[in-house]
């Protein structure tokens, strides 16, 4: 009688196990950075049931042991977890494990890949402004969050004249302002910065901002000297065209008249006061 008891409790002891653990695991489990905001993703199996939870667990490798988030106990099919506040620790690595859970079933544990803030965070573009400074221009950058200022950050500045498309590139420590010198002038350039570090090379590039060296000269004073320029040439060409003019009259003879008096009579064309008809 005993030996059969025993063999019930252990087949019920099975049973449970199997009823408990009868869920499927999530799937993809994964950990997304974005300046340092960190975020954990999952894919629920499609064999979940509709009412199923999930509940996530991060892991540090310094304290060696797994800490439940309050937060995302019971989270449902689709939604996040937001971990920014529990992975402080810039400089450290980190597990996240998410397990399907509903009254009396579970299922195993899903683990994501091993997590280091800096170094997986994508650094995203910098809000850069331009203005000029004669031949140069000025960078105004804002500082992203507190936890990149970790970083050794390097700027990489792409640089591009609006004219004819030539452009270059430079590389300098981070700084709030900066200069780019030696340029031409009056002449419009445009400016995307994005940040690297030795730990990190996931940036975006800002969008370009464009601004000239210097002011270029106001459209209406363009118009006004061309037009005052068209003017003092047309004025030029009448001037000299007169006097091309006159001079061809004063040196030509007038043409031969016929008088009755006489058969044919020449006038000459610089006739003077007191001369008379010559024959």
């Amino acid at each position: 009688m005993g030996g059969t008891m025993g063999l019930w409790t252990l087949l019920l002891l099975l049973l449970h196990l199997a009823v408990c653990v009868s869920l499927p695991a999530p799937a993809n489990v994964s950990i997304t950075s974005y300046n340092m905001e960190h975020i954990l993703r999952f894919w629920p199996d499609p064999r979940t049931p509709p009412d199923a939870r999930f509940t996530v667990q991060i892991h540090s490798t310094r304290k060696q042991r797994w800490k439940t988030v309050a937060e995302c106990a019971e989270l449902t099919a689709g939604q996040t977890c937001n971990l920014t506040s529990k992975l402080k620790d810039s400089f450290g690595l980190y597990v996240a494990q998410v397990q399907a859970f509903r009254t009396n079933q579970t299922s195993s544990w899903t683990t994501s890949n091993l997590f280091h803030p800096l170094a997986d965070t994508v650094l995203g573009p910098p809000e850069v402004s331009v203005s000029g400074c004669g031949n140069c221009l000025v960078l105004q950058i804002r500082d992203g969050p507190v936890q990149l200022k970790d970083l050794q950050r390097e700027m990489e500045l792409n640089v591009r004249r609006t004219g004819d498309g030539a452009e270059f590139r430079l590389e300098q420590p981070y700084q709030q302002e900066t200069v780019i010198s030696y340029l031409q002038p009056g002449v419009e350039y445009c400016v995307s910065v994005s940040f690297k570090s030795l730990i990190n090379r996931n940036s975006v590039p800002s969008a370009r901002r464009c601004a000239f060296t210097s002011p270029p000269p106001p459209q209406h004073s363009l118009f006004l000297v061309l037009g005052l320029l068209g003017a003092f040439t047309l004025l030029v060409v009448i001037v000299v065209g007169r006097f091309i003019f006159s001079s061809k009259v004063k040196n030509q003879h007038l043409p031969c008249m016929k008088f009755r008096s006489q058969p044919y009579t020449c006038l000459k064309s610089s006739l003077t006061e007191g001369d008379g008809v010559a024959t």
